[in-house]
Order: structure tokens, then sequence, then C-alpha cells
């Protein structure tokens, strides 16, 4: 069969469409994945096949070693701190957000995060600021253990405003069949806190209606940090759990863990819990972070709305039973761990399971007089 050229078919004109002309630059497109090859190609795994570009991204189990693996997925984004990041132009760290909202999700059940994929939509693909985002999703990949195997780049004029843009992630982890997380949770277990590293990717409507209603800009000088600007101060990015974690469930030293994401203890904790139990926290066994204390104060917030919308310093609870075992795998990890409360039993076995406080956290907040 004879071969047609399209360009001899289609006659030239001085008005003809192009994909380009109404707003979609496929060249763009191509030299970003040019661009970000290099560093994605650093997050491969054992058990990652073919590479970049494809039109799926395949990975095999048996050769990642599993032997009754049960999959475990999970997707999200990085709500509205992403409006920051794009306010103030500082984007370099918002995919570790990105990465450590799915893969800490997948490690509280003992999964092992394998690999990921990423959705970047914008109305005007500017690739400079594409790869610094898609280059931070990377380098937290690489930190978590898993491949960076695919993802999308949608440039989509009229949908979004100039230089802004969204992001979600997509996670897939894989566990034993005996090792699933939660199990054996029960009376006279020990709650352990991790540290967060301030707000991570929750509660931003919220901080950024505080932030408008105290008239700040991102370019002051953080009233709860006088050595960073604001909007880089609440830009520090999520923390990724998922190398202490893994140490403890490879350990077999976990009985259960949550991730502290919107509605706080409170509202994550119960999620992980049998029928029958009620977890005491002292709030007060934890140093709270100065951004905690000082939104509480700004914002007029009361402790129990606290509670709901803020991890308060603790970003991953972990439920177990040896202290003094946990602490020995813990001890060269730079993440502060703290006991933070016990596992106890309800009279009724079969009553929901409860959170209380023994003692509410302190938010009292005072500034830096040189602030």
């Amino acid at each position: 069969m004879t071969s047609v050229s399209l360009d001899s078919r289609i006659p030239p004109s001085s008005n003809e469409a192009t994909y380009k002309a109404s707003g979609v630059d496929i060249a763009a497109g191509d030299a970003l994945i040019e661009a970000i090859k290099p560093v994605v190609s650093k997050t491969n795994q054992q058990g990652v096949m073919g590479s970049l570009g494809g039109f799926g991204a395949l990975f095999d189990l048996k050769a990642a070693c599993f032997k009754d693996p049960i999959l475990v997925s999970g997707t999200d984004g990085v709500g509205t701190k992403l409006m920051i990041a794009i306010e103030t132009g500082l984007c370099e760290n918002i995919g570790t957000d990105l990465v450590a909202m799915c893969v800490n999700d997948l490690i509280v059940q003992g999964a092992k995060p394998l690999f990921f994929l990423d959705y970047f939509a914008t109305g005007k693909l500017e690739v400079n600021q594409a790869g610094k985002v898609i280059k931070s999703i990377s380098a937290a990949c690489q930190r978590s253990g898993c491949a960076l195997i695919g993802g999308e780049t949608a440039e989509m004029p009229g949908m979004y405003k100039d230089g802004h843009y969204d992001l979600a992630g997509f996670a897939v982890g894989a566990v034993e069949r005996d090792m699933i997380l939660p199990k054996a949770i029960q009376p006279g277990d020990k709650i352990i806190g991790l540290a967060s590293s301030g707000v991570h990717s929750n509660g931003f409507s919220l901080v950024r209606s505080i932030v408008k209603q105290q008239n700040l800009s991102w370019d002051d000088i953080a009233p709860f940090d006088e050595d960073s600007m604001l909007g880089e101060a609440l830009l520090t990015p999520t923390t990724l759990y998922v190398e202490p974690v893994l140490a403890l469930q490879k350990a077999g030293l976990l009985h259960g863990a949550a991730h502290i994401t919107g509605g706080g203890i409170v509202g994550n904790l119960p999620r992980i819990l049998p029928k029958g139990i009620i977890a005491t926290i002292d709030g007060e066994s934890w140093p709270m972070p100065p951004v905690f204390s000082w939104l509480a104060q700004a914002g007029n917030i009361r402790t129990e709305e606290m509670l709901k919308v803020f991890n308060c310093g603790v970003g991953m609870i972990l439920i177990v039973s040896d202290i003094a075992a946990v602490n020995a795998v813990l001890k060269d990890s730079d993440i502060q761990a703290y006991m933070i409360g016990r596992i106890g039993s309800n009279l009724d076995a079969e009553s929901p399971p409860q959170v209380h406080f023994s003692d509410l956290p302190d938010f009292s907040f005072s500034p830096s007089s040189e602030l």
C-alpha cells in the first residue's frame, strides 16, 4: 500500500486551526518527559518493567520477592496547600507532600509502597515549573523506596488560571497476607506518636483564612518562626514515615498504625481500633509545634476544633506492646517518637471504639519579642 503524507492532503491555510494555537503545546509535553527521565530513572525498583513513556506501567510482584501478596492502593492530593505553593512560586517541595499523603496511607496497613503515578494538570504547561514539581515527586519516591512508574501531564486551556496547576497522586503497595495491619490490638498496648513536621497537607483552607484575617503576606516573617518567611514555613513538606514504620512492621512489633490527616487524632485513630476499645491520649505528652499554637490563638480556635482539623504535632500513631524493642528499632530514626497514651477496654465489648484525652494539649503561644 502506498503511504500518503498528511501534509500533501491538507492544503496550507493562513487561518488553519492547530492544537498549539488552541493552547495545547505537545512539544512542551515532550520536552518535560525528556527533562524528567533522568530523575525518574533513579526511582526504579526491583519489579519495575519497561520505561517511562509507555501506554501503561508494568510491575512484576514475583520479581519483588513477594510470596502471598495483597495489593493495597491509595490516591490523594495536597489540598489548598497547593495555593500557597502557586502564590509564592515555591514548588520545589510540594511533590513530597503528594507522595507522603499517599504512601503514608499504605504503610498503616503494613504495605510496602511499590510504585507511584502522578497527575499534573494545568492551563498552560510551563516546563520549568512542572519539572520542579515532578523532580520533588521523584525525590520523595526514592526516599519511600517506591518507583515513579508513570503519570499524566494534562494541559487544559481555560480550565485553570495562568500559573495555576493541580496535583493528584496514586500509590500501590503490597503486604504479605499474614502481615496486614491492624491486628491484635488489645488492652494494655501502648500508643506511640511520631512527630509531624508541621501542618502537613490538611486544614489549609482554615490556615489561609487565618492568614487573610491577620492581614499577613506570604513573604512576611512567620509569627511562629522568626527564621522563615510565612509562606516558606507553611510549605514545610509532609513527613515521610515509610522507613520507621516498615522497620517496625518487619520486626513484628506493630499492632496498628494510623496516619493523622484531616480529622486529626480523634478522627483517624478510631479507624484502626476494634469494638470495645478505648484509646486514652495524654495531650501534654508531646511538645506542641509553634505553628499550631499560633493558629489556635490567631484564629481563636477552640481546642476541640484544633484536634478535629489538624495533626497538632503527631503525624503518625503506632500501637505497640513492647516499648523497649520499639525504641531499639527507632533509635537511629530522625523522626522523634513519644509515648502518648494507652489502649484500654470498654465495659461494653460491642461499643464503637473511642478516643479520650486525659489531658488536653496546651496551645498557649508567646510571639517572639523581635516580631
